[in-house]
């Protein structure tokens, strides 16, 4: 059997990796194709070193761009790879233009293609990631579902015939991970003079909060005037409009820094004090590591750290001050995300339907 994986941001890639791990142990053959989405190293080809996957067998290299230029320069490049390589799968990973254009160039083609991540629903119609993730989901002949939640909503629209639950990827990486660090010091926090439990980690990415400077400047704020140190792995974007709109993003409590590799974003996660965050994927690690989470949303797609205590959504300056600082969730050993080997049955599933 014959897989082709398609990926293009961050977060795809650490979910890419227990799926490669997995096909090797199976011996199925697996193609990855990094389309270029993420054109930084330190959101893109550190992480396939870093990880174990090794260096992409394509990368299409398209790069930034308005959705519908990026989208449609993915097209036009894959639509050749997958007429090159006959792929038993096309497999997509969560919610990004790199996502939909595979799933769209597959389907054409007459390419069976499966969603990992699917069935997601923040029911956020202004969210880019809402409307990929639906469109995906609509189109796949497979779908992955990390959650019950999830495997629900896709039931509510008609799919359940085509969705398996698998459990979530991320989880399986995470468990790996966590027990790599947990004994060693973060880097971060040497590096900064922290003390463990006395720093807040934050990201800040998504266009809704980065895009108007107003509603900037009032998250900026709001971390800068917390009680503890603020590290804000900066990524792009906000590094950017902050720049472009003379936004400060070292003030007050808040430290800009860049982003960091996996391993050690989850030794800085794990030994904080809180996290301030509007990641999908840093919500659900957070979560895992049992680190209180703000996320500054109005919505999320991972409804269970909510119901579960650990993350609240935050929107103002006050919200967002009262939130972090609120009394430490009760423990839980509920395990919404499955038991860290979702990946093995993702491989099995297509296996069994190829």
């Amino acid at each position: 059997m014959k897989i082709v994986s398609v990926v293009g941001a961050r977060p795809q890639f650490v979910k890419l990796a227990p799926i490669h791990a997995a096909a090797k142990a199976a011996n199925v053959e697996h193609v990855i194709v990094h389309t270029g989405q993420h054109y930084d190293p330190m959101l893109s080809d550190v992480f396939f070193d870093e990880l174990g996957i090794g260096a992409p067998d394509l990368h299409l290299g398209v790069g930034s761009g308005s959705h519908g230029v990026q989208t449609g320069a993915m097209l036009a490049a894959l639509d050749g790879v997958f007429d090159e390589h006959l792929p038993d799968w096309v497999l997509v990973y969560g919610d990004t233009n790199s996502t939909v254009a595979a799933a769209l160039s597959a389907v054409k083609l007459h390419i069976p293609v499966a969603h990992l991540e699917a069935g997601l629903r923040s029911f956020n119609r202004r969210m880019p990631e809402e409307h990929n993730r639906v469109l995906t989901d609509h189109a796949a002949d497979l779908l992955l579902a990390p959650t019950q939640v999830a495997f629900d909503h896709l039931a509510d629209e008609g799919l359940a015939g085509r969705t398996v639950l698998v459990g979530d990827v991320m989880t399986d990486v995470l468990f790996q991970v966590r027990s790599e660090v947990s004994d060693r010091p973060s880097k971060l926090v040497d590096e900064l003079g922290l003390e463990a439990r006395n720093y807040y980690l934050a990201t800040i990415h998504r266009a809704e909060n980065t895009d108007d400077p107003e509603r900037l400047a009032e998250i900026v704020a709001a971390l800068a005037s917390l009680d503890k140190p603020v590290v804000l792995l900066a990524h792009p974007r906000i590094v950017a409009k902050a720049a472009a709109h003379g936004i400060d993003l070292t003030s007050g409590a808040l430290i800009a820094h860049a982003p960091l590799a996996y391993a050690e974003l989850i030794a800085a996660a794990m030994r904080s004090a809180g996290v301030v965050t509007d990641s999908g994927g840093l919500q659900k690690e957070a979560f895992l590591l049992r680190i209180p989470c703000t996320t500054v949303r109005t919505e999320t797609e991972w409804v269970e750290t909510v119901d579960l205590g650990w993350n609240v959504l935050a929107n103002t300056a006050d919200e967002i001050a009262t939130a972090v600082v609120r009394p430490r969730p009760a423990d839980t050993d509920s395990a919404p995300y499955g038991d860290g080997h979702a990946a093995g049955r993702v491989i099995e599933t297509l296996q069994g339907k190829a």
